[in-house]
């Protein structure tokens, strides 16, 4: 499943990354600590999701969420 179907407050595993290629996007997220076997919290969802990765809070957008894989 996506990050978009995740329960609020829930820890998961990030199992895959779908980035089609695209290295800027990989190095971004890599930065960020989202790659496979992190884990991941989604702490709020409005417009966009409010996730928790390594201690840290970060905005990602709903098409992004859709190509982390938990």
């Amino acid at each position: 499943m996506d990050l978009n179907a995740a329960e609020l407050g829930k820890e998961y595993t990030i199992t895959d990354v779908e980035l089609d290629g695209d290295e800027e996007l990989e190095s971004f997220l890599f930065s960020l600590g989202c790659y496979s076997g992190e884990k991941i919290t989604v702490v709020d969802k409005k417009k966009n999701l409010v996730v928790s990765i390594k201690d840290a809070r970060y905005n990602i957008d709903p098409e992004l969420a859709e190509r982390i894989r938990i």
